[in-house]
């Protein structure tokens, strides 16, 4: 077959499976909000289990629940009847995902959950499965079929499921008003986790500043002890005022340069940052301002730390 062919039927698919997606975004299923509503207020774990593809999808949406703060784990439905079950807890809410809806292995966990009251969501396809029929909040997927010229392997029914899953969980961390702090928290390693740290946490906090009225001998002095390649300016109130970087100095490069007051050289209303916010909304604001040095400050505008970028670079902040 030639290349191209190949090519076509790659492109092909992944138009059909986005096709699919948007399909799912305008027609969410019937009973979702009781989803995130039941698992939001569920006093246990989010438990979930499916076979084959579905197993591991459901695999990826249980850890994505996980590292939003919520209780997860998965259960395989063989292992589960042969012990497994004794993990589940009465207060535990189920997540069950086959597209069919007629999963044999997931029979026994239905079961159980039965049994001790454990309430059941599904992922399905069919509201007549048995799946569905015996959930307590049943979430119907559109049934598009496959994608790819025999339409036989799991695609869009997987994709889809997927994608439900995450919504799911973005949808259950805006309900509970998750934040940027619990996130990091539960990432304390990672790209992410370094991301989200604060910059109170990275920041320098023996800085060197000088004030408006001394002499630009003092500044050059507090800069080259520091080795910042800049020095804030502050006034009688301790508050920033200004800043002077190695650029200010061959900018007003003159040879009475020493004699002059920082106010004449330095740069007024620098750009500076609260100790709240994240390394990653730094990084941000330093590389569309261009600038390699920001201080921080507190409430009433004093410094209080300094950040250079290297100590993001460094850190491997994305």
């Amino acid at each position: 077959m030639d290349g191209t062919n190949f090519l076509d039927e790659a492109r092909r698919v992944v138009r059909e499976e986005a096709r699919a997606l948007q399909i799912l975004s305008d027609n969410l299923p019937l009973h979702f909000s009781d989803a995130v509503d039941a698992i939001a207020s569920s006093q246990g774990r989010l438990v979930v289990s499916g076979i084959g593809k579905s197993g591991h999808i459901g695999r990826k949406i249980s850890s994505t629940m996980s590292s939003l703060g919520q209780k997860s784990f998965f259960l395989h439905p063989s292992e589960a009847q042969h012990g497994d079950l004794g993990m589940l807890d009465s207060r535990d809410i189920l997540l069950l995902i086959s597209y069919s809806g007629e999963a044999i292995e997931l029979l026994p966990v239905i079961d159980f959950a039965k049994r001790f009251g454990n309430k059941i969501i599904s992922i399905s396809k069919n509201e007549n499965s048995t799946l569905a029929k015996n959930s307590d909040i049943p979430l119907i997927l559109p049934n598009l079929g496959e994608a790819g010229s025999f339409g036989i392997a799991p695609t869009i029914s997987s994709t889809n499921t997927l994608a439900l899953g995450d919504a799911l969980a973005m949808a259950l961390l805006s309900y509970r008003g998750f934040s940027k702090e619990q996130f990091k928290i539960l990432h304390p390693g990672g790209a992410l986790g370094r991301g989200l740290s604060l910059i109170f946490d990275i920041m320098h906090r023996k800085i060197p500043i000088v004030k408006v009225s001394d002499n630009m001998q003092n500044a050059l002095i507090e800069m080259t002890k520091f080795g910042f390649g800049c020095v804030g300016v502050i006034n009688s109130k301790t508050e920033l005022v200004g800043i002077i970087t190695d650029g200010d100095l061959r900018r007003r490069m003159s040879p009475d340069l020493l004699t002059k007051r920082t106010i004449e050289v330095m740069t007024a209303n620098p750009i500076s940052v609260s100790k709240n916010i994240t390394a990653s909304e730094l990084l941000r604001t330093m590389e569309e301002k261009k600038i390699t040095n920001v201080f921080v400050v507190n409430e009433d505008n004093e410094p209080i730390g300094l950040v250079h970028i290297h100590d993001l670079l460094t850190r491997k902040i994305i």
